[in-house]
């Protein structure tokens, strides 16, 4: 293709042949003849002849400053002009020459002449013709470029001093001259970059190398740097010399090189990245896609509103002309529920088809091979029915992701490109599968739906028949318990009436022969110790009598035989079991109203080493008959407490009641006392038999102990009621059992305030 400076000349040069032709004046002919004289360069044109030799039809006059030879020698010798030719330069010359002439493509060269006056760089352009002789007619123009060359080398001089400071650039830099954009030199990173080498792209510009794919970016380039001087990080689309495109990141700034604008410029590659930024967009759309669908699935059951809104945003993600879902139907065999389709193309909506051949040959498709990728349908095998379908549908490519119900193949999600083949990326056929995976969920979640709603229908009269039954059930429970309530309370009251009577009466036998007038005061001790479930004080009968009290079973006193003897030790443990037996009563009742109403506390605000002080003081005499020493090791100055006097005072003479009948006369108790996190933590601690871990565990449990059992049921009934006495204060109680040390029974109480 001519320079620029090349069609004026010649068509000044082809205004002159023709006017010759034309039979114009001479004067006007020889005035266009000075006229082309005057333009740079020289101006000719030659004919190839079939034989290879050259006849030069027309030279102009500016051959006598470019080769110093005056045209009528150049046209007797042709050959003369080869002669000049640069030895260095010569097959470069003879190639371009040959390939034009085989090409009839424009021939452009650069070289070097020796002529007289030294070493010029000349340029060369010629359009060829083919005659109808066979020959070839070189219309061209050659100029003088040796000034152009000096400045191109003088600007690679200066540029090679810029090069060695960015030779070594990972990134590629180039220096180009800024009006034209011709490449003065470049770094190594630019020829990886571009494709080009060194010896093809230096002297040449970007537009010549066909490196820019908009032209127009060359031009915004240049009005950046008309306003702002310099250019940082402007996106920009270049073609490497294999027709790749890149984008690569430009940063650029005008320097000047020996009075000449440049433009110095790095460019980054971030080809790679823009690719990994559009998978990222694409990744991101589809997982915004399948979660969408996900919160459809989980907040809907309509399936075909689910269906049609999956099968439209999947057609736009994927940019395809159809996307459908094929379900299988128990009536027609399968058919088409939802689609989404181009207007251009035709539709499959509510197509069915019953033909058992062509759904055994989907069926066995889609079972074999999960996933069927189809890119061109034109190259597959498959049956005359299923090609002509897909030519009936003008699907030219086709995805189809099968939809299984566990193994069972219930369906298909198939995207169609019908406007030509297609190559389905990963990202695309992996949406397509996570899809049909959502939708295999929401046919099942539809389906349990279904199945639920009958066994809700069926668990519904069955909860009506269950609820009629159940509360005629609470019906006769609330009467039996209303029954055990009545029978509880009159049996107890019948009972302790009764024990009471009973207590009196043997009471009043000890009393008639004089075994209780030592002490009355400590008679009604025992008597509140037994109410207590304590040990009766062996002090009724002290001097070991053994003797008899008759009793009168008769109405008649006279009689004799109505009196019979009966010994005081069998009264005594008459007294003892029915003290017994009314504590048991009293605390079954006690256990009752704390089930009913729970335990009912008197608080007040007391201060708890006084409290044990005292309680210690009534325990003496129980400790005494019983042969049992107490350290009391709890200090005086312990936090108050808002609690239950009386409770607190059952509470401990039934845990020294436990240790004392569990164990032979002699024990030794420790009582400590300390404060910790809030609560006041009290430890009883005898030297004891120790008892095992079970017994420990249920030891203040509610349940009816073994007739051999250590710990008996009356005694368990208040252990019971020490707990509920101790939680209803707000603390905790429990027992530590030792081989060495015995047992330790502890309980805490939050106080309130400060040590006092």
């Amino acid at each position: 293709m001519p320079v620029p400076c090349v069609p004026k000349g010649l068509r000044v040069d082809e205004t002159v042949k023709s006017l010759h032709k034309l039979g114009f004046q001479q004067e006007t002919i020889a005035l266009l003849e000075r006229i082309a004289a005057n333009l740079p360069g020289m101006i000719f044109q030659c004919l190839q002849q079939q034989d290879g030799s050259l006849v030069v039809l027309y030279v102009s006059s500016g051959c006598r400053e470019l080769y110093e030879l005056e045209p009528e020698v150049i046209q007797a010798d042709p050959k003369i002009l080869h002669k000049l030719i640069h030895p260095q330069d010569m097959a470069a010359f003879a190639e371009s020459i040959a390939v034009a002439a085989a090409t009839l493509t424009p021939w452009r060269w650069e070289g070097r002449i020796i002529t007289p006056s030294g070493i010029k760089w000349i340029q060369g352009a010629s359009q060829l013709e083919r005659q109808v002789n066979g020959g070839i007619l070189w219309d061209g123009l050659v100029v003088d470029i040796t000034d152009r060359k000096k400045t191109e080398v003088s600007l690679q001089n200066l540029a090679l001093k810029y090069s060695k400071a960015f030779s070594c650039s990972p990134d590629p830099i180039t220096i180009s001259t800024l009006a034209e954009g011709r490449l003065i030199e470049f770094n190594d990173s630019f020829v990886q970059l571009s494709g080009y080498e060194r010896d093809e792209a230096i002297g040449r510009t970007a537009l010549e190398l066909n490196i820019w794919i908009n032209k127009s970016d060359r031009i915004k380039l240049l009005q950046e740097l008309q306003t702002n001087k310099v250019v940082c990080n402007l996106e920009f689309e270049y073609r490497r010399k294999c027709g790749k495109l890149i984008t690569a990141m430009l940063s650029a700034e005008i320097i000047d090189l020996d009075g000449i604008p440049c433009l110095l410029a790095v460019h980054h590659d971030i080809t790679e990245r823009k690719q990994v930024e559009a998978q990222l967009r694409l990744s991101a759309q589809r997982d915004r896609l399948l979660a969408e669908t996900l919160v459809r699935i989980r907040s809907s059951l309509n399936l075909k509103k689910i269906l049609q809104t999956t099968v439209t945003e999947v057609r736009q993600f994927l940019q395809v002309d159809r996307v459908f879902i094929g379900l299988k139907d128990p009536q027609v065999g399968a058919k088409t529920v939802v689609e989404s389709v181009d207007p251009n193309y035709p539709s499959v909506l509510n197509w069915q088809s019953d033909d058992e051949s062509c759904l055994q040959e989907l069926k066995t498709q889609l079972t074999t091979n999960r996933v069927r990728v189809f890119e061109d349908i034109s190259q597959i095998a498959v049956s005359p029915k299923l090609l002509a379908h897909h030519e009936q549908l003008q699907t030219k490519a086709a995805l189809v992701v099968p939809i299984m119900v566990g193994d069972e193949l219930f369906g298909a999600v198939i995207a169609n490109q019908c406007s030509g083949p297609r190559h389905w990326q990963p990202i695309e056929i992996d949406l397509l599968q996570q899809m049909s995976e959502q939708l295999a969920i929401a046919i099942k979640q539809v389906q349990l739906y279904q199945e639920l709603a009958q066994l809700n229908s069926n668990l519904e009269r069955q909860v009506e028949e269950r609820t009629t039954q159940l509360q005629q059930k609470m019906q006769e429970l609330e009467e039996t318990q209303r029954v055990k309530d009545v029978v509880l309370h009159t049996v107890a009251h019948d009972l302790r009436t009764s024990v009471m009577g009973n207590l009196m009466v043997l009471k009043n036998l000890l009393k008639s022969q004089g075994l209780g007038t030592e002490d009355t005061g400590k008679q009604r001790h025992d008597e509140t110790a037994l109410r207590e479930g304590l040990p009766p004080q062996a002090t009724a009968n002290p001097k070991g009598d053994t003797g008899n009290v008759s009793v009168q079973l008769s109405a008649s006193a006279s009689s004799p035989q109505s009196l019979i003897p009966v010994s005081c030790s069998i009264i005594e443990r008459m007294i003892q079991g029915n003290d017994r037996q009314l504590g048991m009563i009293d605390s079954l009742l006690e256990i009752h109203s704390c089930k009913e109403q729970g335990i009912v506390l008197h608080r007040e605000l007391i201060t708890f080493s006084t409290l044990l002080q005292t309680i210690i003081k009534d325990l003496q005499p129980m400790l005494s008959q019983n042969q049992a020493n107490l350290t009391n090791l709890v200090a005086e100055n312990l936090p108050l407490v808002m609690a239950d006097k009386t409770r607190l005072q059952k509470v401990l003479v039934n845990l020294f009641t436990y240790s004392l009948q569990n164990n032979p006369p002699g024990l030794n108790f420790t009582l400590k006392a300390t404060v910790e996190s809030g609560m006041i933590r009290t430890h009883i601690q005898d030297n004891g038999v120790a008892v095992s871990k079970l017994e420990c565990d249920r030891l203040f449990d509610l349940y009816v102990r073994h007739p051999q059992a250590p710990c008996s049921t009356d005694i368990g009934l208040k252990m019971y009621l020490c707990r509920q006495i101790i939680q209803a204060h707000g603390g905790e109680i429990g027992v530590i059992s030792n081989r060495k040390c015995g047992l330790t029974f502890w309980f805490t109480l939050p106080y309130v305030g400060e040590l006092v």
